[in-house]
């Protein structure tokens, strides 16, 4: 037979069948290239049964992120030797150079400290109502972070490593332990409605993870999740019936291609956006909490109404089996006091975040114990790095950046309460006590999660990728 009469002979193909011969169109080659990316994961054995390594003592996890560097020595590391010192320079051995080489001398805190709780835990007036719950919290005072840039701090303690690229915490707990609900994401992102912090979504983005596990994020109470509606000429109607035919086909697609295990998943990530259509308005909606829970939070003063609004949203998520929320106390550079950046005028720029800082977290601290919550949820509460003892020399006293020591905690289950691990120098400038690096504290947390920090791994570039890289202790003394 002949090449022409071959060609002859080929049944005619109609324009549909073309598309679908050539990948089906642009959408085709792009779930080609997914799936391709699915089955080199799954050949390659990367991909692991999402559940815990060990017993856990927390199975959800709410991390208070204060971007900008929040001041330890002026909130929970007392230090009375910076009054002792007030206003002189620091020489020698002792000379502290801020990062921007404005020499100052030291500054005393101005705020005032008194022991709180029976802990007797000193801590300043800046948070009043969080100072009332030192008793619940585990500090570690002698944080150290390996940069005093805010972009690279920021991605550390995000994702473990100072570029951009890599997975962050969230993700990497999503990766591990999966979702509780089917019908929300395992990690939520409620940034300040201020903006961003710096560098944006790469605080939580899921790096060489698979795009499941990246942080979504929910805005306002009217649009939660952006594009996640319909248009306005869709009707529910025509929705439903969308939903029914995909369905359809995809099963038909399924039957003529067993065991494509790679599809059966994006299905399912599709099938999620769907469900969230229905469930994401559910849980964001708070007409129902009671007004006594809503002036708790803030959410009837303007001040404190936005930042209210998440923390109560983040306790519902975790009522919801939300694996992780990632809150933010903080937004972009470049506009006054809409972070902790405090290099001018510490006292109007604390006290401005502080006023919507501390009622919302305090009452999400409480209600999450009132209702048993604590007992299996962890919160962390960080920053990237602290600031110094010295007076950065600009405006009205401001504090340059510290990374050499700094002070995050944690509230939950599996640690010792009311307690305090590590300690800075005199002038809380060194961590000379149980130095904690910014891995040591990630292994800590994905411990209290059942998670073990060197079996938690992505094959990527020829290495296992860890959250932790080649490093990290579990902080044993700080568990009970």
């Amino acid at each position: 037979m002949s090449h022409k009469n071959c060609i002859t002979q080929q049944v005619p193909l109609t324009r549909r069948q073309a598309l679908w011969e050539m990948g089906g169109g642009l959408a085709g080659l792009a779930l080609t290239q997914m799936l391709a990316q699915d089955s080199l994961e799954a050949a390659s054995g990367k991909l692991r049964e999402p559940k815990p390594d060990f017993a856990p003592k927390a199975k959800n996890i709410i991390m208070i992120f204060l971007p900008g560097g929040f001041s330890a020595i002026d909130s929970f590391d007392y230090k009375p030797a910076l009054a002792k010192h007030d206003g002189q320079e620091t020489k020698g051995a002792n000379a502290i150079t801020p990062f921007f080489g404005h020499r100052g001398t030291v500054m005393k805190s101005p705020w005032k400290f008194a022991a709180k709780g029976k802990s007797g835990k000193y801590v300043s007036d800046l948070l009043p109502k969080m100072g009332e719950l030192v008793d619940e919290m585990t500090f570690f005072h002698s944080m150290v972070s390996r940069s005093n840039a805010h972009g690279p701090a920021l991605f550390q303690m995000s994702t473990g490593f100072i570029f951009q690229g890599f997975p962050s915490i969230g993700s990497w707990v999503s990766y591990g332990l999966g979702s509780e609900n089917k019908n929300l994401p395992s990690f939520v992102v409620l940034p300040d409605r201020r903006g961003f912090p710096p560098c944006g979504v790469a605080n939580w983005g899921n790096g060489f993870l698979p795009a499941s596990h990246q942080g979504v994020i929910f805005g306002d109470q009217r649009a939660p999740i952006a594009d996640l509606r319909p248009g306005a000429s869709v009707s529910a109607g025509t929705q439903a019936a969308s939903y029914d035919l995909l369905t359809e086909l995809n099963e038909e697609h399924l039957k003529q291609h067993p065991g494509e295990d790679a599809l059966v998943s994006r299905i399912k990530a599709y099938e999620l956006a769907a469900k969230m259509q229905l469930s994401a308005p559910d849980v964001t909606d708070i007409r129902g909490e009671s007004e006594a829970t809503r002036e708790s939070y803030g959410i009837n003063n303007p001040v404190t109404r936005e930042y209210g609004y998440n923390c109560l949203l983040a306790r519902r998520l975790v009522e919801k089996g939300v694996r992780c929320i990632q809150l933010y106390n903080g937004g972009h550079f470049g506009a006054p006091r809409v972070n902790w950046d405090a290099h001018e005028d510490l006292v109007t720029n604390h006290n401005t975040n502080a006023a919507i800082l501390d009622q919302p977290t305090a009452a999400l601290l409480r209600d999450l114990k009132q209702r048993g919550l604590l007992e299996d949820t962890l919160v962390v509460f960080t920053t990237e790095f602290g600031r110094l003892p010295i007076s950065q020399g600009l405006g009205e006293g401001g504090r340059d950046h510290n990374p050499e020591g700094f002070t995050s905690f944690l509230v939950g289950p599996g640690l010792k309460k009311g307690f305090s691990y590590g300690a800075t120098d005199e002038m809380g400038y060194k961590a000379v006590e149980n130095p904690v690096t910014i891995y040591d504290f990630h292994a800590t947390i994905l411990h209290l999660l059942g998670l073990d920090h060197k079996s938690l791994t992505w094959y990527h570039n020829g290495l296992q990728r860890r959250l932790t890289d080649v490093h990290g202790h579990v902080l044993e003394g700080a568990l009970s």
